[in-house]
């Protein structure tokens, strides 16, 4: 992984366990977006600007792989990368790993989406300052670069081509 590890501290509550008293499928979710807000929140995009702005991101796959239960109450960190990424920003695939209090890993979530207009409800290239948070997000060892989720490309930003 390049690039300085976001983490994200939180704890596996009462209402996130399922019936086998481990922590359910979508708490892992769950999670994981409340990990990638924090990201943005702390580059400088919080959840208000994504508000006042009209757009959002949108998912169209998660992947989760299970190594490890988390058990009710337990203490867990979230981690945050960037696994792709399009040359104009419109799609990309994060890559969260949670970690058991004892720091080894549970699971790794890989969610790939977009950014969506939400007054025209269609994909869109997002503004350049949430360019430069994902641009700023560290890259998995195995990033790859993504097919663009619009037509063409009206982002006159540098920060759309990845070097």
């Amino acid at each position: 992984m390049s690039g300085k590890v976001f983490f994200f501290s939180s704890i596996a509550g009462w209402a996130e366990m399922d019936a086998n008293a481990h922590m359910a499928n979508t708490a892992y979710l769950s999670k994981c977006v409340d990990a990638r807000m924090g990201y943005f929140k702390q580059s400088g995009f919080a959840v208000t600007e994504f508000a006042k702005r009209q757009i959002g991101p949108v998912v169209r796959r998660d992947e989760i792989e299970y190594f490890r239960e988390i058990a009710l109450m337990e203490p867990i960190t979230i981690t945050l990368a960037l696994g792709g990424l399009a040359p104009d920003c419109t799609r990309f695939r994060l890559v969260n790993e949670i970690l058991a209090s004892d720091g080894k890993l549970a699971a790794r979530i890989r969610s790939e989406g977009g950014w969506l207009d939400l007054a025209a409800r269609k994909l869109i290239v997002p503004p350049p300052e949430l360019q430069a948070a994902l641009h700023a997000m560290p890259r998995t060892a195995d990033f790859e670069p993504l097919p663009s989720s619009v037509r063409s490309c009206s982002c006159a930003s540098v920060l759309c081509g990845l070097a």
